[in-house]
């Protein structure tokens, strides 16, 4: 066979060849493709990936609660993205991420536990958005068109008594005039709307208006309402979950086409229970009592309710893990004292566990008592797999069980994460559960040879430090929602939590017991003292200089630090966990540097909030309209954080004021800012309002303006408004913050442009 000519290599400085059809000569191994070569950004992936890989093996985390955070994370994201492709794109990059985890690293054992979190973690997330996504959809009630006002027919779902605003509250199924369609509808009844019969409480042997009852009344409807400011309450959300298409009050009086049946169920148990419990015990104390034994709040004092917000004591008023804990351990104790007594069943029982299924069946009966809302069967599902923990001998109490509890909550009712209740009672509960597995706590409560008074000052210690962690662990979430937190909590919650749950609700349960045989009336005579002296310690707490903080709206990167940082200081084990501590810091000095309003704008444009320098020095809020909604002045107090009574914008000495608009000049940003509110709808010359336009730099009214009126920077017209909602002006910064934003493509939503 000939040899093979031999062609040189361009640039070869040995003279390299290669023999075509041969073998490379003058060569040891085949160059390298540039995309072959190990370049800068795989090994900066290698190193990544390789000290993640080391972190997580030899972090000794527990990962079952970490499940739990991605799990809720998926859900706040759909919340947080804006429609159906970003949470589609969301839920494609989490299925992808778990796919190049597992090509990457299916074949290298030193990178198991990242392959596994990164698959895991990626795979939850998607399925929290599924979830909530599969919920919304399943449940979310489009909201009427329109306000209007109809004579309806509707069959009654559900009576929720108030007797502290002197009314009752319906919730109605009816069937649409125009549509045909069913839908759930919510109404107020004024008491002297009620026939005589059914303005009798609901656990009268002749009430005819409950649950079962078909009614007819002219109404007025109103589509859910919308957030009125930035970071108000957004109760069309909540609407959308619930099912409800409209809200409304009666107009004129109520017909009962067909009274209710006299089996009620669980709902006349509880109302009859709360009734109960009011006749026994007097006046504001009895109201607790009530709420305590039944979860009925409706007769509780709006001046009660507020001086528990403000000294931190809020948290007892709402059926969750402190009552339902109480009971459940009280039915578990009385069980295992009892069978103990008797030998027969003592040897052939485990007695454990037959208190564990009697503090179940207490816990789970206490739960459907109370209405079964989200807290308290949150905290009865905690509590069944802490008795399940103690039947088999197993920590009761772990980050374990609570991130089950949590789970079975966001399966069930996944909009729940975004409300304050599931948010703030998981943060206590976690915050405990992680400060008493803690070493240093574990030391300090450890079993030691020692009197009973130190026992005693150590416990009180140990609680009082206790109520100090809760209260750092909610007040970032109270802020969020409330915008406003009482300083003192922890000092009250000293004595308060052991009031209650010592005292105050064992003396309910004996009182009810007693009643039986007629003896209760001592009990209830404690009951009465214990409760009275919970509500002296509210009223003179709340009532403290500086009790409360108010703050503006935090922002959402904050809230999401906060909560980071919160629980990987909660979560993680060893040293590492204090890396916790370093976005809470970053999220504490963005929330004590953000900027107050300089103007609120309410939704419908006639609620309007401008704060200003005090005489004092401190700050005050004009007011547009003196209005007599005590909802829209705590909203714009709130958001404004200020305390006092709003200033009407009349009466203020540097606004010019007439019947139909009032001007206002504020110096903002080194320049002078001029407002034209309008007062009212009254209409005036076009060319008029072209003029006064020209000279303002902001507009606001409740109707729409003509397009000759224009301002120089901002004009807030119903036009406008149906668009974006409420908005917040920060005028420094010449920023505007809308509703809107934070609204997107969710159904709740309905601003004009949808």
């Amino acid at each position: 066979m000939a040899d093979a000519p031999i062609i040189p290599i361009a640039g070869d400085a040995d003279g390299g060849s290669i023999a075509v059809g041969g073998v490379p000569s003058g060569l040891q191994k085949p160059a390298t493709r540039l995309w072959q070569r190990g370049g800068g950004l795989s090994s900066v992936t290698h190193i990544v990936a390789g000290g993640a890989e080391r972190f997580l093996a030899n972090s000794g985390f527990d990962g079952a609660p970490w499940l739990a955070v991605v799990f809720a994370a998926g859900i706040l994201a759909w919340f947080a993205l804006s429609g159906p492709w970003q949470w589609t794109a969301m839920m494609g990059l989490a299925g992808l991420l778990a796919l190049v985890a597992l090509a990457l690293w299916s074949d290298r054992p030193d990178r198991d536990h990242l392959r596994r979190s990164v698959i895991v973690c990626s795979l939850v997330f998607a399925i929290g958005m599924a979830v909530i996504w599969a919920r919304s959809e399943i449940v979310g009630a489009p909201a009427i068109e329109r306000p209007t006002v109809e004579r309806i027919q509707g069959y009654v779902l559900e009576r929720e008594d108030q007797p502290a605003q002197d009314r009752i509250r319906l919730t109605l199924a009816v069937r649409d005039a125009e549509t045909a369609e069913s839908r759930k509808i919510r109404v107020n009844v004024p008491m002297e709307a009620l026939p005589l019969d059914a303005a009798q409480p609901a656990t009268a042997p002749s009430a005819t208006l409950a649950e079962g009852a078909v009614v007819r009344m002219r109404v007025r409807l109103m589509p859910p309402a919308s957030p009125m400011l930035p970071g108000s309450y957004d109760f069309a959300r909540a609407a959308w979950f619930k099912g409800l298409s409209a809200t409304g009050s009666v107009i004129g009086s109520v017909e009962i086409v067909e009274p209710s049946p006299e089996a009620r169920g669980l709902a006349a148990v509880q109302r009859w229970l709360s009734a109960h419990v009011r006749s026994r015990v007097d006046g504001s104390a009895g109201t607790i009592a009530a709420a305590f034994a039944s979860g009925d709040r409706g007769a509780i004092l709006e001046t009660d309710e507020d001086a528990m917000r403000d000294a931190g004591l809020t948290h007892l008023l709402s059926i969750s893990g402190l009552h339902v804990s109480a009971v459940i351990a009280a039915g578990y104790l009385m069980a295992l004292k009892l069978l103990a007594l008797f030998p027969a069943v003592a040897l052939r029982v485990r007695l454990p566990v037959a208190a564990a299924a009697s503090g179940a069946i207490v816990g789970i009966g206490y739960t459907l008592l109370t209405g079964a809302e989200v807290p308290t069967v949150r905290s009865c599902a905690a509590a069944m797999l802490v008795l399940i923990a103690l039947a088999l001998g197993r920590d009761a109490l772990s980050l374990r069980m609570v991130a089950a509890a949590a789970v079975f909550v966001l399966l069930l009712w996944p909009e729940s994460v975004i409300g304050p209740s599931f948010q703030m009672s998981f943060a206590a509960v976690i915050a405990i559960v992680a400060l008493h597995g803690s070493g240093p706590a574990k030391a300090f409560l450890a079993p030691r040879e020692e009197s009973w008074s130190k026992r005693v000052l150590r416990g009180a210690f140990m609680l009082f430090v206790t109520g100090m962690v809760i209260e750092i662990a909610l007040m970032p979430i109270v802020l969020f929602h409330f915008h406003r937190a009482g300083l003192y909590g922890a000092f009250a919650n000293v004595i308060a939590i052991p009031l209650v749950t010592f005292i105050s609700m064992p003396l309910i349960a004996l009182g009810l017991l007693f009643d039986l045989i007629g003896l209760g009336e001592p009990f209830w005579w404690l009951v009465q003292a214990s409760l009275d002296l919970l509500l002296g310690i509210a009223h003179f707490t709340a009532g403290q200089p500086g009790s409360v903080k108010l703050m503006p709206q935090m922002s959402g990167l904050a809230i999401a630090l906060f909560t980071g940082g919160g629980l990987w200081l909660a979560l993680w084990s060893g040293r590492a966990r204090l890396l916790g501590l370093t976005p809470a810091v970053v999220a504490t000095i963005m929330l004590l540097t953000t900027p107050i309003p300089d103007v609120l704008i309410g939704r419908d444009g006639r609620h309007v909030g401008i704060t200003v320098p005090g005489a004092d020095g401190s700050r005050e809020l004009l007011s547009l309209r003196d209005s007599s909604s005590s909802y829209s002045r705590d909203n714009l107090m709130e958001l404004a954080s200020v305390a006092s009574e709003p200033v009407p914008l009349a009466e203020w000495e540097g606004a010019r004021c007439s019947p139909e608009f009032c001007v206002l000049t504020i110096e903002r940003g080194e320049r002078e800012w001029t407002l034209l509110l309008a007062r009212n709808r009254e209409l005036i010359e076009e060319r008029s309002l072209a003029a006064a336009c020209e000279q303002a730099d902001i507009v606001v009214a409740d109707r729409f303006l003509p397009r000759s009126c224009k301002p120089r920077w901002l004009k807030a017209d119903r036009r406008l408004l149906e668009r974006t909602g409420g908005l917040a002006l920060n005028l420094s910064a010449e920023r505007v913050t809308s509703v809107a934003e934070g609204q997107g493509e969710h159904g709740w939503w309905r601003g004009a442009g949808r």
